[in-house]
Formats: C-alpha cells, structure tokens, sequence
C-alpha cells in the first residue's frame, strides 16, 4: 500500500503508517498542478491531505482507491466525483473541536478586550489607557451558538465558566419537542431568535447545501448594534456582502478564522475586502492547529487507513 500525504502531518502519524507497512510518501507543500502530477506520478493507493482542495481533474487516471481528510469537513473535497470513480473518502470529524472553542473564546475576549489594537498601538510607541481601559465584558453577557455539534458544545462549556447566558440553533433539533442540552444552555427555535438575544454570535456550523448562506441578512440584521460576531467554522456559511453591510451599518465588531478567498497552500498572498474593514480582527484558519489537536487526528487516520486496509 502507497499512501501519499500532502499536507502537514505529525511525525507520529507517518511512524504510525509505516508501522502498517505502507510505504509513504511525505510531500506537505503539493497543491492543485503539483499535487495532480503527483498523484499521477507515484501512484499512491491512498491519498492524505488536510485543507489542500481535492478537485475531480486529480482523479483520472490516477490509482486512488482512497482519500483521507485530515481535518473535520469535507468541503475541500469534490466527494461526489471521487465516489464516481469508486474512490473512497473519509474525514476526521470533532476532533479538533477543543481546539477551535479554544481560539473561539480567545477571539472573543480578544474583540471585547480589544487586544489587537493595544498591541498594534504599542509597538507604534503610543500608550493610550485612556482609549484602551474601556471594555464591556463578558459575565452575564448572552453567546449565541448557531450549530451545536461538538464544537459548539465547547465553546458552551468554556462560555458559561466564564459567566454567559447560551442560547443554540442546530438544525438536530428541528421537530424535536424539547431537545436535552446541558443545564444552562437554552434551545431556541431560529437562528434569527439567537441573534436577537444575543451580545455574541458564533458559528459552528458544518458546510452543506442547506447551510450554504444561511447567515445572512435576515439573521445580521437582528443582531443588537455593536454586537460581537464570530465565524471559525466556515466562510461560505455567511452571506459575506451583508456581513460587510452590518459591520458598516450595525457596527458590529468581527472576528473571522475563515475566508471565501483563502489561498489553496499554507502560504501566499491573500487579500478579503472583510478583513480591510475597521472592527474586524483575523486569524489564518488556525482554529483546529494545536499539537493536541493535531496528534489525536493523526492517530485518528492510522485507524480510518488500517480498518480500510483490512477490508
């Protein structure tokens, strides 16, 4: 068996691959011409990859029999079109959940804070506590979850240590009479009823063609003014032009770990006319890139390509 991994992945899950007696091929920085060519070229049974986007173009020819994201998701992926071709395909949902409602929470201490803006200042040599002393804070504050996999029901747990109210939407609990949550966290029958009550809004929702836009005007426009808003799930979820709009409008205050326009490789030139906007802070997608995250997914592709392997 050949497995060609083209993404950043642990030592230890390559040592794991190994153990298996695959023969491996470790090539982190191929993407689109490169990765095609190489999968063309060396011929892997297996194909490993982690945000790199997959299209139907990498698959003729070539002799995959199986694709392995390493990450939650599928959305990189033309899923259908390797499927056609009798490849299969597989992921690693929820586990690197604690690592995005860690940068979830830290994002949102960040906007209420406004940690960004003091560093920038500093290092410019101004000292402005004037400015910088003014905070809300979060105790007794309302978060708003829309999607209430187990991301979101971290960012829960981490939310009310720190003293806030939690309302969820999750499209599970349509035609449910009354879904059970953890004591604290209140259900609500719309994603417009959580942004009305809420003074943070965060995003955990799995990319689909039922989610594709679902945040759109009809929900930002009933956020309170000057409400914080939080995207680490995905970009496409949001209809970015009315994003754009409230921010302008609502002086929403943004944070996004999420692009419609990031790059296919680890690293290159990028440019989101959201992130240009004042109020608005990023973060390069690095919502699931801890070690802890990134070593319990490794070990969760030995098992997905060692169960596949002894079909």
């Amino acid at each position: 068996m050949k497995i060609l991994i083209a993404d950043k992945f642990e030592e230890s899950g390559r040592t794991g691959l190994q153990q298996l007696g695959a023969e491996v091929l470790y090539q982190p920085d191929l993407s689109g011409a490169s990765l095609a060519e190489a999968v063309r070229s060396t011929a892997p049974d297996v194909l490993v990859v982690r945000g790199t986007k997959v299209d139907a173009s990498m698959f003729d020819g070539s002799t995959l029999r199986l694709i392995v994201r390493a990450g939650s998701g599928l959305n990189t992926i033309d899923v259908e079109g390797a499927r056609q071709r009798g490849i299969e395909v597989a992921n690693c949902p929820g586990l690197n959940s604690i690592g995005v409602a860690e940068l979830t929470m830290g994002l949102i201490v960040a906007l209420d804070r406004r940690i960004p803006e003091n560093v920038a200042e500093l290092r410019a040599g101004h000292w402005n506590k004037k400015e910088f002393s003014k905070a809300r804070g979060l105790y007794g504050r309302t978060l708003g979850i829309l999607g209430y996999g187990v991301a979101g029901q971290e960012v829960a747990k981490r939310a009310r240590a720190f003293g806030m109210r939690v309302l969820v939407w999750s499209r599970r609990f349509a035609g449910e009479g009354a879904p059970q949550v953890e004591p604290g966290v209140t259900v609500m029958a719309s994603p417009e009823d959580v942004a009305a009550e809420s003074d943070v809004l965060s995003l955990h929702l799995a990319l689909t063609p039922d989610t594709h836009g679902l945040v759109g005007r009809h929900v930002l426009e009933r956020l309170k003014p000057g409400a914080y808003f939080v995207n680490t799930a995905r970009a496409e979820v949001v209809d970015a032009s009315a994003l754009e709009e409230a921010v302008r409008t609502r002086n929403l205050r943004v944070a996004l770990d999420v692009y419609a326009s990031e790059p296919s490789q680890s690293e290159g030139p990028f440019h989101d006319p959201l992130i240009d906007l004042p109020n608005v802070i990023g973060t390069h997608h690095i919502g699931g890139s801890t070690d802890q995250a990134q070593e319990a997914i490794a070990q969760e592709v030995v098992r997905i390509i060692r169960d596949w392997s002894r079909k």
